[in-house]
């Protein structure tokens, strides 16, 4: 029977020559993250079930990142990272990235491909539901719960249900106006939020190997947001390259086999696709960017796992470069690898981070930031009846602040365009 990579990599890690959607299986695991919020939790329940004096199962595949609630002066938030120091000292765990030292990466993401630990064909798991944002190198990655991963803490083995496997190609090249925020936030619109739920999203088409790296992680990082169990794109020459660069640690690159049957396929042709937002309060309210044009904004923002790598702000400044916001713009970088780039990267004799601050925006450090609300003092956090255009993933009330504010979901390129414009606006009439 062919399988896709989704089943394939399942059936390896359970030791099985096949699997078939519906399942239920051990699998071995091989990288386990956590960060501040639900580190503590994880950590917990490691303990309660395997004993307080109990040896984590391989110190090389648990990985650590603080990246949601760092900047902030919260006694709670503060108290989290100091119960992830304790057991990192304590179990000796070589990867952990500690705010307030050097080894400080910021969202964990895009931290975890920066430091080499997303590698194709292997099984990732962390507590937090956007770590589907790794297979976009080919792997199986997806979020669990504080239980779950207490757990595979102690025995780095997880029961797991097999998904079956939704396609989605894209026929073309992306047009300059377009990228994956507007493919991804398309589909969404497209399935609904529940339209993938405990379903693999894989994506294919010359549409999305058009793309580079970070942007395939902005498509498999939103699966979630359709109700998805994994996304998961098939490497390429592109993926593989960077994968190289990260990490000298072997893997081995899994493919569909031919011939293969999927619950269904969606295609689309790119040329024929239109810059896409997401009204709130939800990530499948979709409407064309030209429809909203009367919508006023308080505030723009571009960051989170989703909108906050370099590419995003490469995108945004070339609608920034010369121009200045309109209204209140937030510029967060995923990563302090992200932000150093920004005062490296240059545009037309500017770096991309002084294209920022010309343009009048506000540049803060690498973190999750405003993208989960956070504490009051939380970096660009929403006040108020707010509307705000952003680059994040998620539009729910509440979700950066304020459950009074109003937060469109859009591409880079839009988010720079809206904050000109002071309204919502389509980048096309920003692009030479």
């Amino acid at each position: 029977m062919a399988m896709t990579i989704t089943e394939k990599i399942l059936a390896k890690h359970a030791g099985r020559d096949r699997v078939e959607p519906g399942e239920n299986i051990w699998i071995d695991v091989d990288v386990l993250m956590t960060h501040d919020v639900c580190g503590p939790g994880t950590i917990g329940v490691f303990k309660k079930n395997f004993g307080a004096n109990a040896r984590v199962w391989d110190v090389e595949k648990v990985v650590i990142i603080p990246d949601h609630y760092i900047f902030t002066e919260n006694f709670h938030a503060n108290r989290n990272v100091d119960i992830l120091r304790e057991f990192v000292k304590e179990q000796n765990l070589p990867y952990y990235y500690d705010p307030g030292t050097d080894r400080y990466k910021g969202v964990c993401h895009v931290a975890l491909s920066e430091e080499g630990h997303t590698r194709p064909g292997e099984v990732l798991f962390g507590t937090d539901s956007h770590t589907c944002t790794a297979g976009a190198f080919g792997e199986f990655a997806t979020g669990i719960g504080n239980t779950d991963a207490g757990f595979v803490m102690g025995t780095g083995k997880l029961w797991v249900k097999v998904p079956p496997t939704m396609r989605f190609v894209f026929e073309g090249e992306l047009p300059p106006y377009l990228m994956a925020k507007d493919l991804i936030l398309h589909t969404i619109g497209e399935i609904g939020v529940d339209g993938a739920t405990y379903r693999a999203m894989e994506f294919a088409g010359d549409g999305v190997y058009s793309l580079n790296i970070e942007e395939r992680m902005t498509l498999t990082n939103m699966v979630i947001e359709a109700g998805g169990k994994n996304g998961v794109i098939e490497p390429d020459e592109i993926t593989e390259t960077f994968v190289k660069s990260r990490t000298n640690k072997p893997f081995t690159v899994v493919r569909n086999d031919p011939g293969v049957n999927y619950y269904s396929t969606h295609e689309f042709r790119t040329a024929e696709l239109e810059p896409t937002a997401a009204k709130p309060h939800s990530p499948d309210k979709r409407a064309l960017v030209r429809e909203l044009k009367d919508v006023k904004l308080t505030r723009a923002y571009v960051g989170s796992c989703t909108g906050g790598k370099i590419t995003d702000f490469k995108a945004a400044a070339s609608i920034l470069k010369g121009r200045t916001c309109a209204v209140p713009t937030f510029i967060v970088p995923a990563t302090t690898e992200v932000a150093k780039r920004l005062k490296e990267e240059r545009l037309g004799g500017q770096s991309l981070e002084d294209i920022f601050l010309a343009a009048g925006a506000q540049v803060g450090p690498a973190s999750c930031a405003a993208c989960l609300g956070g504490p009051e003092d939380t970096f660009g956090r929403l006040n108020g009846p707010e509307v705000c255009i952003s680059t994040t993933n998620r539009n729910f009330p509440g979700r950066m602040g304020s459950k009074e504010a109003q937060v469109f979901l859009a591409s880079p390129l839009t988010v720079a365009a809206s904050a000109v414009a002071g309204r919502i606006s389509d980048p096309r009439d920003y692009l030479s």
